[in-house]
Formats: C-alpha cells, sequence, structure tokens
C-alpha cells in the first residue's frame, strides 16, 4: 500500500512545470486514485495574488495549454479579462497532458477564493471547499478560512433537512448546495453524481465535518444515535432558537439576499444562555429554508452560466465541446 506522504509528493511533481502559486488543491477521482491512468483527468485548482502575472509567466512555459487565439490576440491580459469580466474569476486548462497523464487546473485569485469563502458570492470555489479535497499547497492558511463555509454549510443544510435523517442524507444535502441551480446538471451531469460523491467519499466527509456535528451536539442542536448499517441516525431541534442560530451561521451576503437584518431580539437557549441573534423574519423554518433556497439557486444559477460561457471562449471551441460531450455522455448513462 503505497503511504500518504508518496501520493502527496506524485500530485505535488506537476506543480514544478509551473509558476509559484499560493494554493493548490486536487479533487475528484485523484483523492482515490495513486497513480491515475491516461484516461482520467486529475482535477487541480491552483490560487495565485496576481492571475495576470501569472498567466504571463506562465504562457512562457507552457504556451500549448491555452487556445492558440487567446494567446495570438491578447495573451494573459485577455485570459484574466475574460474570467473576470464573464466568468467567475476563474480560468480552467483542461486536456493538459504532462507526464504521459491528463489534467486539468483552474487558476484564481487568492482574494476571490477567501471572498467566496466567507460570503457565497459565486458558491463557486466555496462550494467545490465544502467537499473533500486534497489540499497540496496552502502559504495563506485557507485550510483555517475555510471553517467559516464549512459551518455554514452545515447550518443552512440542517434548515433543509427534516427533524430526523442520517448521517448521508446530511453530506449529501451539504454536497448539493453548490448544484442548486447549476445548468450543467439538466443535461451535463451524472444524476447520481451527488450520491456518488458521498458514498465515494463518506469517511472523507466524516473527517471534515465532526468538528461541527461535535459542536452542534454539545449545543443540544443535534442528538445521534447508531444503526445497524453503522451510519448515524440523527435528530434536530427545530425550535426558533436554534433556527435563528443557523441563519446567523450563513455567510453575510446570503442573509441580506433573504432579507435577515440582525436586531435586539433575545434568545433563550437549552443552557439558560441569553444573547441577542438574527430575527426569524419569516413565518415557520420551512419558509426560511424556502427562500434560501431561492437565493441559493439564483446565486449558482448566475455563476454557472458565466463561467459556462467563460469556458468556451477561453479553452477554445474543439476542447470546450469535447469535455462538454464527455460529461453529457456521463450524464445520459446516469
Amino acid at each position: 500500500m503505497v503511504n500518504k506522504d508518496t501520493v502527496h509528493a506524485h500530485l505535488l511533481d506537476f506543480l514544478k512545470a509551473f509558476p509559484p502559486v499560493e494554493f493548490c488543491c486536487v479533487y475528484g477521482s485523484a483523492l482515490h486514485s495513486t497513480y491515475p491512468d491516461k484516461s482520467t483527468m486529475t482535477d487541480y485548482i491552483l490560487g495565485v495574488s496576481d492571475p495576470l502575472q501569472w498567466h504571463s509567466e506562465n504562457l512562457k512555459m507552457n504556451t500549448d495549454h491555452y487556445a492558440s487565439w487567446m494567446v495570438h490576440l491578447g495573451g494573459a491580459k485577455l485570459i484574466t479579462g475574460v474570467a473576470d469580466s464573464i466568468g467567475v474569476g476563474i480560468h480552467f486548462n483542461p486536456y493538459v497532458t504532462w507526464n504521459n497523464k491528463m489534467l486539468k487546473y483552474g487558476v484564481f485569485r487568492m482574494n476571490d477564493l477567501i471572498q467566496d469563502l466567507l460570503n457565497w458570492e459565486s458558491l463557486y470555489l466555496s462550494g467545490r471547499l465544502q467537499k473533500p479535497v486534497n489540499m497540496l499547497v496552502d502559504n495563506l492558511d485557507i485550510e483555517n478560512v475555510n471553517s467559516v463555509n464549512l459551518r455554514a454549510a452545515v447550518s443552512a443544510s440542517l434548515l433543509f433537512l427534516p427533524p430526523k435523517f442520517t448521517e448521508e442524507d446530511l453530506y449529501a444535502k451539504i454536497c448539493s448546495l453548490s448544484y442548486m441551480g447549476d445548468l450543467r446538471m439538466l443535461f451535463a451531469e451524472d444524476r447520481n453524481k451527488v450520491k456518488k460523491i458521498v458514498r465515494g467519499q463518506f469517511d472523507l466527509f466524516q473527517t471534515m465535518y465532526k468538528t461541527f456535528l461535535r459542536e452542534y451536539e454539545d449545543k443540544d442542536f443535534l442528538r445521534f444515535s447508531s444503526s445497524t448499517n453503522q451510519l448515524a441516525n440523527i435528530s434536530q431541534d427545530c425550535g426558533l432558537a436554534v433556527t435563528c442560530s443557523h441563519l446567523s451561521s450563513l455567510p453575510p451576503s446570503i442573509r441580506s439576499r433573504m432579507g435577515i437584518k440582525k436586531e435586539k431580539m433575545e434568545v433563550i437557549s437549552k443552557s439558560g444562555e441569553v444573547g441577542n441573534s438574527y430575527r426569524l423574519g419569516f413565518g415557520s423554518r420551512e419558509e426560511a429554508a424556502q427562500c434560501m433556497q431561492k437565493v441559493l439557486r439564483r446565486t449558482v444559477r448566475v455563476s454557472s452560466a458565466r463561467q459556462a460561457v467563460s469556458g468556451v471562449l477561453t479553452v477554445g471551441g474543439v476542447k470546450a465541446a469535447r469535455y462538454l460531450t464527455n460529461k453529457m455522455c456521463k450524464a445520459w448513462r446516469s
């Protein structure tokens, strides 16, 4: 069995072909495959402080990674301009061959990542980091910043779930947040994608979220009981105080779009603690969840549409058609 250090070093090798990055993680099938075969594309996302400067340097090192028309017409300025003005600030280069392996990498501005983690402005990068990833480079302690994103994901998912559910239900709901409204889910994604992600990476989800689940259990928000199939059965408190607490954990931009304002409202927890919280502002918990769902759907719909258009423009027609065809084939087979 290959140890984790060997896997880590193997995945890091690819970065030697690039200018320096501040952040890098691998996601998808690469989390389970030490040495992917030639037909499997390993997915990287790279965070840099200045995308314009980074792409300028990378064009000198890896010109063939980019669509030829972008290189000739505008180079790095055009690449970053399209990513920022049309897309959601990330430029992808798919179908890159390196050392007989197929790779895809996306490049984004570190400030954009931090803002999305804290505010869910597009739920594009934050949605990716709500799912298991293998962090290879983390110079700015993004893992710690991401804890805000993970706590918000748990609270949002609990608002959607009924009083009783399973641990798998919770992770599936978390996983689905960034797919709500995603145009790709209509025709170009595996309909069982969420289920496959959760079941294939269940132990990784448990590791990611155990701290927050313990915290919510200590606060009496959640109660756990074991089941015969070794998956925890969970029951949750759906009362006003807990609902307000979950709403307060949502990113500020989401609360704002939901019309929630922080007011002097005393909420007494089961422990007897009194504090100010967010006024529910809805007739019921269910109404709050429906409003949140509309906001998340709208956010993801806009960002997925923008990124799709940006992707077609930046990777070129041939690569875009190849990528979309592969996605649609997976969707049809599902």
